[in-house]
């Protein structure tokens, strides 16, 4: 799965408003300022705090 370059330029992280980046291993939109990973779920999105994963939890 991609995610649209148009797209992803303008969304940012939510938390810090900061750009995030696309992880195509893992599916995620990542922000390294919040140290936060966005889902996206049937190719949408989920900019929500509460549905994003803490980096420190990958492994």
């Amino acid at each position: 799965m991609t995610i649209d370059p148009w797209l992803l330029e303008r969304l940012v992280c939510p938390a810090t408003r900061t750009p995030l980046h696309y992880d195509e291993v893992a599916g995620e939109l990542v922000s390294e300022a919040a140290g936060l990973a966005y889902p996206i779920r049937d190719g949408v999105p989920v900019m929500l705090v509460e549905e994003a994963r803490r980096l420190e939890d990958r492994g």
